[in-house]
C-alpha cells in the first residue's frame, strides 16, 4: 500500500481555505492518474516544530498507482507546484504539502527515502495514517502506529475536524 500525507496551513488563491485546498488536492491526485483508494479524516494540527505560524489541516490518503516511488514523488511535487507551493525555507507555512510516506514495507536509503524519515516522529502524520492503515507497522522500527504515537510529546496537538 502507498500512503501520501496531505497538509496545508495557508489559504490558496484558487481553492481558498486549507481544508478546501486539500479536498481539491485529492481530486488532483485522481486527475494525475493516481487512484485514491481511501482517505483519512481531516485533522487540525499544531505546527512542527512549534512556532507561531498558523495551525495545519492534515490527512493521509492510501493510493494505488503503477508509478515507482521516484516518479510518484515527482508527480506529487508537480501537483504542489500547480497549487502554488514554493519551496524556499524548510518548515515554512505552505499552501499545500504532499509527502510520500510509505510504499508498502519498501525501505529505500536513496531518493526518495522510504519510509519517510520523520513520519514516526509526527503526530500530524500518524493520527490520520491510523484512519487508513490501523495495522501498519514501520518497516525499519517494527513499531505499530500506537507505539509511535505514545512516544510523541504533548506539544504535537491533533484534533479531528468535523
Amino acid at each position: 500500500m502507498i500512503y501520501v500525507a496531505l497538509g496545508a496551513n495557508l489559504p490558496s488563491p484558487i481553492h481558498g481555505l486549507p481544508r478546501a485546498t486539500l479536498e481539491a488536492a485529492l481530486g488532483a491526485l485522481g486527475q494525475s492518474g493516481l487512484r485514491v483508494a481511501a482517505r483519512s479524516a481531516w485533522y487540525e494540527t499544531a505546527p512542527v516544530p512549534v512556532s507561531d505560524q498558523p495551525w495545519y489541516v492534515n490527512g493521509v490518503a492510501r493510493i494505488e498507482t503503477m508509478l515507482g516511488p521516484a516518479d510518484l514523488l515527482e508527480c506529487l511535487h508537480r501537483i504542489e507546484a500547480a497549487f502554488g507551493r514554493v519551496r524556499e525555507v524548510v518548515n515554512a507555512p505552505r499552501v499545500l504539502d504532499l509527502d510520500l510516506l510509505a510504499c508498502g514495507d519498501m525501505i529505500s536509503v536513496g531518493w526518495p527515502l522510504l519510509p519517510h524519515p520523520r513520519l514516526h516522529e509526527r503526530a500530524f502524520v500518524l493520527r490520520p495514517l491510523a484512519d487508513v492503515a490501523p495495522g501498519w507497522r514501520h518497516p525499519l522500527l517494527g513499531l505499530d502506529i500506537a507505539a509511535m504515537l505514545a512516544a510523541i510529546g504533548p506539544e504535537q496537538t491533533t484534533r479531528p475536524l468535523v
